[in-house]
């Protein structure tokens, strides 16, 4: 190894001492801020608030030793990757340190600790968030792409737990306790970004170590409509064929008919489409943890009010007005047209 090679290691080295350490104060910033909130420790809360400023000032450091060893080094390859992640995480960990803030904050606010099933909700997502956050630092400190693959997949079952927490919040009428509702509700809020960015983590450790970049989002959509014979499932065999590495589609009706509508049938076999749905299916086949995982429903007939009293939390919803055209080629054209533009809002321009 010649003295540039050892010089590079050595300063890439130094700057991985920093970024682990840096990791390592805001997983324990996030640790404080929750035991803040579980235990309505003030004193602790604002200890921590004002220890997030040694990590900001950190957080810059670190960014002018990354940009003082490409200055120096030109890195490529295996030291560039790193370099790259780093940089990434760098920002990411200065966000967690926004977000212990910003838990501890709500913590003096509240007039108690939670009770009841308030209480036992935060003991398990802040248990499933720190441990997501604890691993994903020591995949880094390691440089384990299969530790960091195996905590990436925690943050999707959080995701869904969140939903239930935010409901449970919604379903509290007790006027009393509004304003400590509003604060557990920011809390939750954080401790959630907290695992989105412990999840952002372990996808900058599979890159460093391996080089395998992130995998472009696939998003569920489901289409809904009044009878589930021929709007719906032609707008799922639409998207399944022009964009099947992009989404999973499916679709329901309110009052669905019997069967499908012939035309419909007639017509995608004439293209060469496939009907991947079995017939018309009912909206009330859904579960409800079904339904949480859709990332958009589209209402192809009428308003989401026809269909649904309360939409998921993370679910967005577009209403579509495709009037009351029998021809089928003109319904093709017009469901053809939103489907491209909605999937290039979602994965830009090029999806598949």
């Amino acid at each position: 190894m010649s003295h540039l090679e050892i010089r590079q290691e050595k300063d890439l080295n130094e700057i991985r001492d920093h970024m682990i350490q840096q990791a390592e104060a805001v997983a324990k910033a996030v640790e404080n801020a929750v035991r803040a909130v579980q235990t309505h420790n003030k004193r602790l809360a604002w200890d921590t608030v004002l220890g997030d400023h040694p990590i900001n000032r950190h957080m810059r450091q670190i960014d002018r030793l990354c940009h003082s060893f490409i200055a120096v080094h030109l890195p490529s390859a295996g030291p560039l990757r790193m370099l790259s992640s780093i940089i990434r995480a760098n920002l990411e960990l200065e966000r967690i340190g926004d977000y212990a803030v910003t838990i501890c904050r709500e913590a003096v606010q509240m007039s108690g600790p939670p009770q009841g099933p308030l209480e036992r909700e935060l003991e398990r997502v802040s248990g499933e968030t720190l441990l997501m956050l604890r691993q994903s630092v020591r995949a880094f400190k390691d440089g384990n792409a299969e530790l960091a693959r195996g905590t990436r997949a925690i943050a999707d079952h959080l995701e869904h737990d969140m939903d239930m927490v935010y409901e449970e919040l919604m379903a509290n009428s007790d006027r009393a306790q509004i304003k400590d509702n509003l604060a557990i509700f920011v809390v939750f809020t954080q401790l959630k970004r907290v695992a989105d960015q412990a999840k952002n983590l372990c996808e900058h450790t599979i890159f460093a170590v391996t080089g395998e970049q992130k995998p472009p989002k696939v998003y569920q959509l489901l289409f809904l409509d009044r009878e589930n014979n021929r709007l719906g499932p032609l707008a799922v065999a639409i998207a399944s064929n022009s964009f099947p590495e992009s989404g999973r589609y499916s679709t329901a009706g309110k009052t669905p008919a019997a069967e499908l509508d012939a035309r419909l049938v007639e017509f995608l076999e004439a293209r060469g489409l496939s009907i991947a749905e079995r017939g018309p299916r009912s909206l009330a086949e859904l579960t409800h943890p079904e339904l949480q995982e859709k990332h958009l429903i589209v209402c192809l007939e009428g308003t989401i009010e026809d269909y649904l009293d309360q939409i998921p939390f993370h679910t967005s919803v577009q209403e579509w007005a495709l009037g009351e055209a029998e021809d089928m080629e003109t319904l093709y054209r017009a469901l053809a047209a939103r489907i491209k533009d909605v999937m290039e809002l979602l994965r830009g321009e090029g999806a598949q």
